[in-house]
């Protein structure tokens, strides 16, 4: 696999085939990518919110300020943060790092009790900021890996998240909406799928020292 080739493939699609679906497979690997995302302190504080049926994304057009790749996409992936994040993430964290690796309490308590104190000084707006910043990084992931399989993507920060929370009954998740990545395959006359890249040259975006 070529990745740079991939990269290069890759656009923001601003037209989907509404008649293509994501196999299964696909989607399960979308789903495992995101969980496997490398986030601050090993905390897990996104949730990754799936919606396929066409109905309720009909509804959600009106609130992404009419861009109809919410609706035409195959699937709509929504990146949220937790209404709340505390020591009880923290202390569900590192049960399940002693779970898996069996890691002795004596190695893990000096680590959570900072953790612990870290998050609990932490202002929530600070900790919403800071929340939000880890779902950019799911985000480039998740891109990176729809790019590697031929998976068509659109990155969406435009829309109005109060409303999607709303309609999606996202509150009684515990959950903020940030970020919407509807995914699936582009329209073959989709008239941006063949423009070229605009980028900078090299040696203007990377400092080498």
């Amino acid at each position: 696999m070529d990745i740079l080739k991939q990269l290069n493939w890759r656009y923001a699609t601003k037209k989907f085939d509404s008649t293509k679906i994501l196999p299964v497979e696909k989607l399960e690997l979308l789903k495992n990518a995101f969980n496997l995302t490398a986030l601050s302190y090993g905390l897990q504080t996104l949730k990754l919110v799936v919606v396929k049926d066409k109905t309720v994304r009909a509804q959600l057009v009106e609130y992404s300020y009419g861009q109809h790749q919410v609706l035409d996409a195959s699937h709509l992936l929504i990146l949220c943060i937790q209404d709340e994040i505390d020591t009880d993430d923290i202390e569900e964290h590192f049960t399940n790092v002693k779970h898996i690796r069996n890691t002795p309490d004596t190695i893990l308590d000096p680590f959570k009790a900072q953790l612990k104190n870290t998050i609990s000084n932490m202002p929530e707006a600070t900790k919403e900021d800071w929340a939000k910043r880890q779902a950019y990084i799911a985000l480039g992931n998740l891109m990176t890996v729809c790019a590697i399989e031929e998976i068509d993507s659109c990155p969406m920060e435009g829309f109005l998240p109060q409303e999607i929370d709303r309609v999606l009954d996202l509150g009684s998740y515990g959950l903020k909406s940030v970020l919407l990545l509807p995914v699936g395959y582009r329209a073959e006359d989709d008239m941006f799928a063949n423009l070229k890249k605009v980028r900078k040259q090299l040696n203007q975006t990377v400092i080498e020292l």
